[in-house]
């Protein structure tokens, strides 16, 4: 059961996914690496508490950062892994991984995007040991970046993270994909596993070493992800399940709004990022589909690709707005099971429940 990820062991195959602006940082990544897993910082705009945020929001942010993981591996005490997920679109990617990197992180996580770079920017912080992981939709991802990594670095990734079309937050599908997929069509989960796995398997070969994936989006449950790891899935990542726990960084009221949605209360939303996404359908994106959203005011370039004079809505400001419990300005990111998450709990109780399922699975 337990999983070895350059020199470090997580006792329990549970990772739980990085959820930003502010949903997880270093409470919730601190209690579930304490608890024997992976916990991750979400990187995008972590600073936005900081009091110069408005003036400096890069320094912020990184200062923030640095600040996040030292705390996250002090709760820890040495068990588990605290990573930090930083978005490739993001303007402030490589920054971000070289200061997560310079802080001590364990293992770096990145999607909204292939990270072809990533070992480079890695390279620049020799003293750092962390493992480097691409979030991956299936097996062309995988492909290329264990293709080119070989080719340019002479590594692989530590581990891959592979992502689902029932994912919450930024997806690797299209809007019709993702649709279909919270619609109950048949779930292609198993079936990417399956392709990545063999895609993986010549560079293990050539490399003589595991390269082990964690399955994401819509595992309901331990027992999901015991059906997963029997197919060759070293383990599972959640993340909308760690939202209502007492660790979790959000605000008391983001975690309500969680507990009060339904199953018809999520939806498929585009992102300025220009990826499609899945969240709840709170009244920013009512406003959003009905084209009555103003414009935005005030740009921070949070994202490198973003155009502020066409953009629906500025990202930024809807998940701080989300984090701080604003339902009317909000974009509440979680994935597609969101509605059958009814009860605040802990992160023990949560890894606990988790692991009994997986346990009574015959």
């Amino acid at each position: 059961m337990a999983v070895t990820i350059r020199g470090k062991t997580l006792t329990l195959p549970i990772v739980q996914g990085g959820m930003g602006i502010g949903v997880s940082l270093e409470r919730l990544a601190g209690a579930v690496a304490a608890n024997g897993g992976m916990g991750t910082l979400s990187a995008a705009f972590c600073g936005f508490r900081e009091a110069d945020f408005q003036e400096n929001p890069r320094e912020a942010n990184l200062r923030a950062l640095t600040r996040q993981v030292g705390k996250a591996k002090e709760l820890a005490k040495g068990a588990g892994m605290v990573a930090a997920n930083v978005m490739v679109a993001a303007a402030q990617y490589a920054d971000s991984v070289r200061t997560a990197l310079r802080a001590g992180v364990d293992a770096v996580v990145c999607g909204a995007g292939l990270p072809k770079d990533l070992p480079a920017l890695a390279a620049e912080v020799p003293e750092s040991p962390a493992a480097l992981a691409p979030v991956v939709s299936g097996n062309r991802s995988a492909a290329l970046i264990c293709k080119l990594w070989d080719r340019r670095y002479g590594r692989i990734p530590d581990f891959v993270v592979l992502e689902g079309p029932l994912a919450g937050g930024h997806l690797g599908f299209s809007p019709e994909e993702a649709r279909e997929a919270q619609a109950g069509r048949p779930q292609p989960l198993s079936v990417l596993l399956r392709e990545v796995l063999e895609t993986l398997a010549p560079f293990k070969e050539k490399y003589g070493r595991d390269i082990p994936v964690f399955v994401a989006g819509g595992v309901r449950d331990g027992a999901e992800m015991r059906r997963y790891m029997d197919q060759g899935a070293a383990g599972a990542q959640f993340a909308t399940r760690f939202i209502a726990t007492e660790e979790c960084d959000a605000s008391p009221a983001y975690k309500q709004r969680l507990l009060d949605a339904e199953a018809g209360d999520v939806t498929i939303v585009q992102s300025p990022v220009g990826m499609p996404g899945r969240a709840l359908r709170s009244p920013l994106i009512q406003r959003v589909e009905a084209g009555s959203q103003p414009g935005i005011s005030h740009c921070n370039r949070c994202l490198a690709a973003c155009d502020c004079k066409t953009a629906p809505y500025c990202i930024s400001k809807a998940l701080i707005a989300a984090v701080e419990g604003d339902w009317e300005n909000g974009l509440f990111f979680c994935g597609a099971n969101a509605g059958e998450v009814n009860r605040l709990s802990t992160v023990k109780e949560q890894m606990d429940q988790i692991m009994n399922e997986w346990r009574a699975v015959p």
